[in-house]
Formats: C-alpha cells, sequence, structure tokens
C-alpha cells in the first residue's frame, strides 16, 4: 500500500496562474503547474510522483496509441465562498473508473493513489481553482497502456494520470440538438458504460455533421432501432414531461452512468418531481411535445453541468423551448451551485475536502 507520505513531490520553480485571468479561461484550454504519474509495471504500481507539467516520451509502438487501450475520468474542484477549496463526488468517479479499466482489461488503481493522489495534488495547485461563477478546477485522472509492442492484446504495463486544468463553462449558451437515426454510440455488450477514450474518437464524426447543420452536438439513439433515446455529446439527457422527469436507464450497459446525472436525480426527488430511469422512445418525445406536455430537455455532465436545450431536430420535427422558462434545469443549477460553492449545507456528503 503506498501511503500519501510516500508519493514524492517536486515542486514548479515558479507558478504559471500569475499569467492568467483565471475568470475568463475557457474550458480546458490550460494545464495547472503540477501532474501526478504512476507506472503500472511487473504486476504492481509503483514511481508514484507529483512533479511539473510536462510533455510525455512515447514510443511510437507505444500500445495505446494503435489499440486505444485508453479510460479518463472527468471530476470538478470548485472554492467555496469561503476560499476552501473542495473536490465534487470524486469517490463515485474513483470507483466508476475502475469498472472502465475492468472493461477495457486495464489493472485497477489503488484508491491511495487515485483519491489520496487526486486529494494532494489539489492541495498543491489549490491557487489554481478559480472563484468565479460557473467556473472550477478540471480534473482528468487518465490511464493508458505502455507496452511498446505491435500486436492486439491487452498491455502488461500502464501509466496512470492526473492532470488539472482551470476551466469555465463546456457550453456557453443554450443548445441546439440533432437527433442521430445514422450512426451509433454504443451498442449492447459494446463499451458504453466506460469512460473509454475510443467512445469519444468515433462521435466525432457524427457531431461534426451535425455541426455543419447548424447543431452544437447530438443526441443518440439506439443502436438496434434508433429510436430510443441514449444520450447527448458529452452529456446524460432529461426530458420534463408534466411533472416526471425522465431520463434513459442504464440496464442495457450502454450509457454511461454520470455522477451529475445521479445528483439531478436526487436533487429533482428534493424539488418534488418524480422521476423516470426507463426507455424512452422518440415517438413518445414528440408526442408529448405536439400535447405540451414536455416542457423542457436539458443535460447534465461534469464538464458541461447543466445545459440547456432550446431546440431538439428529429426527422421533420423542430421542437423548440424558452431556456428562461425551464423550471426544473434552472432550479437544479441553482441547487447544485448552493451546494458546490458552499451557499446550502452539504447533506448528501457530496464534497471532499483536499
Amino acid at each position: 500500500m503506498i501511503a500519501t507520505a510516500d508519493i514524492k513531490v517536486t515542486r514548479v520553480e515558479s507558478s504559471k496562474p500569475r499569467e492568467l485571468n483565471l475568470s475568463q479561461v475557457p474550458f480546458g484550454k490550460y494545464m495547472s503547474d503540477h501532474m501526478l504519474e504512476a507506472d503500472f509495471e511487473g504486476g504492481e504500481w509503483r514511481n508514484v510522483e507529483i512533479k511539473p507539467y510536462q510533455p510525455l516520451l512515447l514510443a511510437p509502438s507505444n500500445a495505446a496509441l494503435h489499440y486505444g487501450q485508453a479510460i479518463f475520468e472527468g471530476i470538478k474542484a470548485y472554492r467555496l465562498h469561503t476560499g476552501e477549496p473542495v473536490i465534487f463526488r470524486p469517490y463515485n468517479n474513483y470507483h466508476r473508473f475502475n469498472i472502465s479499466a475492468n472493461r477495457m482489461q486495464m489493472p485497477s488503481v489503488p484508491e491511495e493513489i487515485f483519491m489520496e493522489g487526486m486529494k494532494q495534488l489539489v492541495a498543491l495547485d489549490a491557487k489554481w481553482v478559480p472563484a468565479d461563477e460557473d467556473h472550477a478546477l478540471y480534473i482528468r485522472p487518465f490511464m493508458f497502456a505502455t507496452d511498446e509492442v505491435l500486436g492486439v492484446r491487452p498491455s502488461d504495463n500502464f501509466k496512470f494520470m492526473i492532470i488539472l486544468s482551470p476551466s469555465g463553462p463546456y457550453f456557453t449558451a443554450p443548445m441546439r440538438i440533432w437527433v442521430e437515426e445514422q450512426y451509433t454510440r454504443a451498442a449492447h455488450g459494446g463499451v458504453g458504460y466506460a469512460k473509454a477514450a475510443g467512445n469519444y474518437g468515433a462521435a466525432m464524426y457524427p457531431t461534426a455533421q451535425a455541426k455543419k447543420k447548424g447543431y452544437d452536438q447530438v443526441l443518440w439513439t439506439d443502436a438496434t432501432h434508433h429510436k430510443f433515446v441514449q444520450e447527448i455529446g458529452v452529456m446524460n439527457v432529461f426530458f420534463v414531461i408534466g411533472d416526471t422527469a425522465v431520463t434513459p436507464g442504464l440496464e442495457e450497459g450502454t450509457i454511461l452512468a454520470g455522477v451529475t446525472r445521479d445528483s439531478v436525480i436526487t436533487l429533482l426527488g428534493e424539488m418534488g418531481y418524480t422521476v423516470e430511469e426507463r426507455p424512452l422512445s422518440m415517438d413518445e418525445v414528440v408526442s408529448a411535445y405536439k400535447s405540451g406536455q414536455l416542457t423542457e430537455v436539458f443535460g447534465s455532465g461534469t464538464a458541461a453541468t447543466i445545459s440547456l436545450i432550446k431546440e431538439l431536430h428529429f426527422k421533420d420535427e423542430v421542437m423548440t423551448w424558452d431556456p428562461a422558462r425551464c423550471d426544473a434545469a434552472n432550479g437544479v443549477k441553482r441547487k447544485l451551485d448552493a451546494v458546490r460553492y458552499g451557499y446550502a449545507a452539504d447533506n448528501h456528503g457530496w464534497l471532499v475536502r483536499v
């Protein structure tokens, strides 16, 4: 077992935040001073170190570059109104990370490396946590194969890392969404429930086609019938029909079990909504919209937080909503922000001190 005290720390000579205005940084463009790095070699974890952010030296035959054995997570640290940095629900991401690792034939990362290393890294770079509304320090744990050999087989060696990025909002305005009926994000028996790098690479072409049509993201549908709702781009999705919020269930294994999704389900229940996790067809969506029962659609995710949707395009149907009247989405965002920034009690134990 590796104790926090056993993590070697090498500090930068001078910090970069002085060069940046953290209240104006775009999502994911700048990295903090330090990163965590650990190697899985000979069946055990070793070389756990926090050091200055720097490039990696990789062999051209690196297995991850050829066969896509790579996973990642997305977590956020917020600055409470009192000035203290906190991490939002990182244990949930830790457990999901190792679920992804198991699916991709990768070793589990021990809690003392993932969690304790993360807390120590965030504490070291605490000055990088923005204090402005809708800003946070994005935490990116990831792992990839490091065998230097060509051949389709699981790697024996891996590298685990955590990097940090002060970030503003992922989406800055309500979105227009194209319902995708040709391409597929995930199929039953695939890796849709894992946060595998290849899931996102495969989504880029259909998303680019939607953007050419003037849309921001695609709403994926099921692989068999292209009829049932899955998720949107980098987000889970909720449909508010009457006083019920409906989101696709996770039992098929095609949808990522979002940490923000789980938080939204909890908060919507506290707000008086009935929440249903079940199959939802686009025929039901269109019918509910035409009857006036479908009053809002919104996305949830770590990077996106709560993202309002103003338009959904399916076949010949163009469904629109007024973002200002999306009571469920706006209400959930206010409640989440109140907890994340310390204005409301953390009744669910979601915040982890560093």
